[in-house]
């Protein structure tokens, strides 16, 4: 539940339009909500600022649907990651507005579009093949409240390609960089700019790779000061902590 929701109840309270039993009732899930296969954490919204986030993998689609059923009744903003279409289908039965972003493979629902978003973080992806890492941490951070730069296909193989983008690195708030292969451009990123970098390394890469874990240590062993390094694949945390960032910044 979210503040907002919270006060307009209250002052329903005060104005006698609601009695104190069922304020007490629609409360009563505030903390937490069991359901047979999970249990919701609706206190998170005032918390963090933003609502539980669905990890999408693993779950059934029916799992998936109710979840987003429940959430959806208690917030204007919704996230479910790794999602597969069948998913977003199954959702859609029970939310009619909830959308579906493909590249980022992510359910979403924005009840607030208008909302004032932050400029101040910057995406950078190496390759057109880390576009759907970076698609995900650019939808977290719009649902968050920010408006990401997107910078694409500037990997070390043609370093030419980022000179352009050195001021708009200059001038950022926070950066993240995708990279597989060998992940070697958070380290010139991290080079360029005194804004905190967060690599995210992805599962980009021929064999030796090993699914972005050669990217993964590489970004881990930088001598670049100021990266911080996500695990592989996660754009759902680079763009949760970018924006955690910003927002000290921006408010």
């Amino acid at each position: 539940m979210e503040l907002e929701s919270i006060r307009a109840l209250l002052d329903e309270v005060a104005a006698g339009n609601t009695n104190v039993e069922e304020a007490v009732e629609r409360l009563g899930t505030l903390p937490f909500e069991e359901m047979d296969f999970a249990t919701l954490d609706h206190h998170r919204t005032l918390r963090w600022g933003f609502p539980e986030v669905i990890f999408c993998q693993g779950k059934t689609d029916q799992q998936v649907a109710l979840i987003v059923q429940r959430l959806a009744e208690q917030n204007k903003q919704l996230l479910g990651t790794r999602a597969t279409p069948e998913q977003y289908f199954a959702a859609l039965e029970l939310v009619p507005d909830i959308n579906y972003h493909e590249s980022a493979r992510c359910i979403w629902l924005d009840r607030a579009p208008d909302r004032t978003r932050h400029d101040g973080v910057v995406l950078i992806a190496a390759g057109t093949t880390d576009l759907p890492v970076l698609e995900e941490a650019a939808l977290t951070l719009d649902l968050m409240g920010h408006l990401p730069a997107r910078i694409h296909d500037v990997g070390v193989a043609g370093i030419h390609r980022l000179f352009p983008h050195v001021p708009t690195l200059q001038a950022a708030n926070v950066v993240i960089v995708f990279a597989g292969m060998e992940g070697a451009l958070a380290s010139v990123i991290g080079g360029l700019t005194d804004a905190p970098v967060l690599a995210v390394p992805t599962s980009v890469g021929y064999g030796a790779s090993f699914g972005g874990v050669a990217a993964l240590l590489s970004m881990l062993n930088t001598c670049a000061s100021g990266v911080a390094v996500l695990n592989i694949d996660n754009g759902y945390g680079a763009g949760h902590m970018a924006a955690l960032i910003n927002n000290r910044i921006e408010n």
